[in-house]
């Protein structure tokens, strides 16, 4: 420390010191802070169809040499800004299923919708947080004090409160079915595109229909976000919805209501069954199904008495879909070998879940299933948000899009050219040079993201409270 300088303010201040930091500046505002961004080094030409150059552009010619761009990562505790980003494409993503827009009509207000929770099932007893009326309660409480077989308690007095990291952990880690565990979060993905195709079957069953009769007047879409719950299982958080045979643009008949589809949600749930193969080759087969606390509720397009409002559904998948299982004591980055196991900043049941990865994956039964390379996801290796293809628009239509807007305005400060006088054609070609901010870059990253992040609070303020 230099003259009460911090050697992370003083690395600051010297990189803002050098020639080519206000082009640094302008290039990492534009990824919106990204706290990893890639450098690109290579060129691009835009010609007309008379292949006259119109804009040129050289990482060469630039004071930095090199060009950055955003990483993209989802995950908020890997990149706060790329993951704000992905939040809000996710938020208007959701939201033009419920409220239409983005090439979604409006009547689809209309349509029967619901959001519905599907949880794992138990693989054991694991402290809790409890509440009643804005009381935190004890976590589980028995009069009779029962012991497991290992002789460790099955009760809890204990009031956890939201931060607690008891809350998740099993009550006997011996008890504690791990292999089960594991197993349900490598296929909770194959369990739910089951229940999508068991879906329809529940439909028809409830309206007397075949299923041709029914795909002729009937389609159901969704969108689903997958959560981590503190005791490391995941769940799934889907908005489902019913649309006439064309999907969005064409109402569904007027008996298919809401309350057939939560209907339907729970039939098919509960005939949902996937035999897999138990780690003990001696021991049948097991049947991994969906626990049972399902949540059903009818989606509003204002706050409802007996429902939720769209806005908040969409709010609440968005903010689960950056984050992933480093919510339930683990990390975000692959494990590489076994031994770096033991090393790991991670809860005591999370290590557990890791090491069950790597020990089933040596099974041959489960050569097929990546366990080890998902270990870090405590087995599950799905995607973390999907959609039905006629649910809405996609997250590759709005990058697209913003892509393009950026690149327009970036071409009319670049070139006079009248885009109506011929076709544009580019040639690009680049090269990663790199990953990553560098010494002293780290601060004004940061202060770029939070001004970015302000700007935006302030626009959301502005169009809920109805203000210009």
């Amino acid at each position: 420390m230099i003259d009460g300088i911090s050697p992370e303010t003083l690395a600051a201040l010297e990189r803002a010191a050098l020639p080519d930091f206000p082009r640094w500046q302008q290039m990492i505002t534009a990824t919106g802070g990204c706290a990893h961004p890639i450098r690109l080094v290579g060129r691009r030409l835009t010609f007309t169809n008379s292949l006259d150059v119109i804009d040129s552009y050289r990482t060469a010619d630039e004071p930095t040499g090199y060009l950055l761009t955003a990483c993209g990562n989802r995950r908020a505790s890997r990149c706060p800004a790329c993951s704000a980003t992905y939040r809000d494409d996710t938020y208007h993503l959701i939201l033009s299923g419920l409220r239409g827009g983005k090439g979604v009509p409006d009547d689809i207000t209309a349509h029967p919708r619901v959001f519905a929770t599907f949880t794992a099932p138990s693989f054991g007893p694991v402290h809790r947080r409890r509440e009643a009326g804005g009381k935190t309660l004890p976590c589980r409480p028995r009069r009779d004090h029962p012991l497991c077989p290992h002789g460790r308690p099955l009760w809890c007095r204990v009031p956890h409160s939201a931060d607690d990291s008891q809350v998740g952990q099993p009550l006997c880690g011996d008890c504690y079915d791990y292999f089960g565990a594991v197993l349900w979060n490598a296929h909770a993905g194959l369990l739910w595109r089951t229940f999508t195709r068991t879906l329809p079957v529940a439909l028809a069953g409830l309206a007397g229909l075949s299923r041709a009769a029914l795909r002729a007047c009937l389609r159901p879409s969704f969108a689903k976000v997958a959560e981590y719950q503190a005791r490391g299982l995941v769940h799934f958080h889907a908005v489902i919805r019913l649309d006439g045979p064309d999907g969005p643009t064409s109402p569904p008949p007027a008996w298919a209501t809401t309350g057939l589809l939560a209907d339907a949600i729970r039939i098919a749930a509960g005939a949902v069954q996937l035999p897999i193969d138990d780690p003990n080759p001696d021991d049948p087969p097991r049947l991994l199904r969906w626990g049972g606390q399902l949540d059903v509720a009818p989606v509003h397009l204002g706050a409802g008495l007996d429902g939720v409002s769209d806005q908040r559904v969409a709010s609440y998948v968005a903010k689960y879909a950056t984050k992933g299982a480093e919510a339930s004591g683990t990390v975000d980055r692959p494990i590489r070998t076994l031994r770096d196991v033991a090393y790991l900043d991670v809860t005591e049941h999370a290590r557990r879940m890791i090491y069950t990865c790597f020990l089933l994956g040596d099974l041959a039964a489960y050569r097929a299933v990546p366990l080890r390379r998902w270990a870090h996801m405590l087995g599950y290796g799905g995607h973390f948000s999907t959609k039905s293809r006629h649910y809405s628009t996609t997250l590759a239509s709005l990058r697209h899009a913003r892509a393009a807007y950026r690149a327009e305005q970036s071409g009319h400060r670049r070139t006079t050219h009248d885009p109506d006088s011929g076709t544009y054609i580019t040639v690009q070609e680049w090269r990663f040079a790199g990953s990553g901010l560098r010494r002293g870059e780290a601060h004004w990253a940061e202060i770029a993201r939070e001004r970015i992040a302000t700007a935006r609070h302030i626009q959301r303020e502005r169009l809920k409270n109805n203000r210009p």
